[in-house]
């Protein structure tokens, strides 16, 4: 029987393989290792290939696009619902096999290599910055149970501790002070290396036009426009800018049943990093909605008549993300008019 459908469930050392007729019968099911795998590829006449979203998709999704076979990547919380019986590697290959057939499943899309590199940068700066934070805090812990407190943020940490390190009346013991010292140099460490990534992340930003015409919206700067760019491309996938608001989970949850509909609170579905960073950079535009006067912090005033400024906040990089659209949409459009119009 002639396959024409593949679903892959992709593992560290070993692949299951399901192959599906047009008929949607199984006609082949086998465990191969990676180079097995790349031969089958290779090899194999084009079909459409399903595979879950996860480490090293990306990948191997590239590697059989350049092979001629239509390949989808779907997430796993849409594949889940489809494992028949006993959950083990062949069935979730089966269910990934039965979901890429849908007309109406939605695959998430194939990002370039620049894409990537981004991503990656983003995701080591982000790793870099929580580590900060638990060193700020274990080192404020720390001189807390001696008595000598540091208010909190980054700049009393730079100044403070190395004034701690210096004096000798404030009966630290030396193995905590040689404890204290090298805790900071490891902390200065960390922050020299996220002023280098930043630094990488705004020399991108300057160089991709994209980012330059996204930076024109406020409230979106160089981190902001450079993870949208590697996580959409050009929002060609979205048909709305509802789409992208929703995949990002600036959108309510929806609970209807009986024909009446009910919101709650945010989805939170889809790219975390990307949520966060939207919300930030509209709390820190939501400072300034009383010293300008456009149409959008006209708007921003009205909302906050009627509503918590939590609540407003998350409107407004909801409102943000959707001009974010309308620019990546038309390359022609600017601002403006995609303020005017959201």
């Amino acid at each position: 029987m002639h396959t024409t459908t593949l679903g892959i469930d992709i593992g560290k050392r070993w692949f299951h393989v399901i192959g599906l007729d047009t008929a949607g019968i199984v006609v082949r099911r086998e465990k191969l290792n990676r180079a097995q795998l790349y031969e089958l590829f290779a090899t194999h006449s084009p079909c459409l290939i399903g595979m879950e979203t996860c480490c090293g998709a990306q990948h191997l999704a590239r590697l059989a696009a350049s092979h001629g076979h239509d390949v989808r990547l779907l997430p796993a919380q849409h594949v889940r619902p489809f494992v028949k019986s006993q959950k083990n590697d062949f069935n979730d290959a089966t269910a990934i096999a039965e979901v890429v057939r849908l007309p109406s499943m939605r695959a998430v899309p194939l990002r370039s290599l620049e894409q990537i590199d981004i991503q990656a940068l983003h995701r080591a700066r982000q790793r870099l910055v929580e580590q900060r934070t638990g060193m700020t805090n274990q080192i404020r812990g720390l001189l807390l149970d001696r008595g000598l407190p540091i208010p909190q943020g980054l700049n009393p940490l730079r100044t403070a501790v190395p004034e701690i390190l210096e004096d000798a009346t404030n009966g630290l013991t030396p193995l905590f002070r040689s404890l204290l010292a090298r805790l900071l140099n490891m902390w200065q460490q960390t922050d020299s290396a996220i002023e280098e990534l930043t630094d990488e992340i705004q020399s991108v930003a300057r160089a991709s036009d994209q980012c330059r015409r996204l930076q024109s919206i406020p409230g979106v700067g160089p981190l902001v426009a450079t993870a949208l760019v590697s996580a959409v491309g050009n929002a060609g996938t979205f048909r709305s800018s509802r789409d992208l608001a929703a995949w990002v989970g600036l959108v309510p949850r929806q609970h209807t049943t009986g024909g009446k509909p009910k919101l709650l609170g945010l989805s939170k579905r889809g790219n975390s990093h990307l949520r966060r960073l939207f919300v930030q950079g509209a709390r820190a535009l939501w400072v300034w909605k009383e010293k300008r006067n456009d149409p959008l912090h006209q708007w921003m005033r009205r909302l906050a008549q009627r509503m918590h400024p939590h609540k407003a906040v998350c409107a407004l990089a909801n409102k943000l993300i959707r001009i974010c659209w309308a620019l990546l949409r038309n390359d022609q459009m600017i601002f403006r008019n995609a303020a005017a119009a959201a």
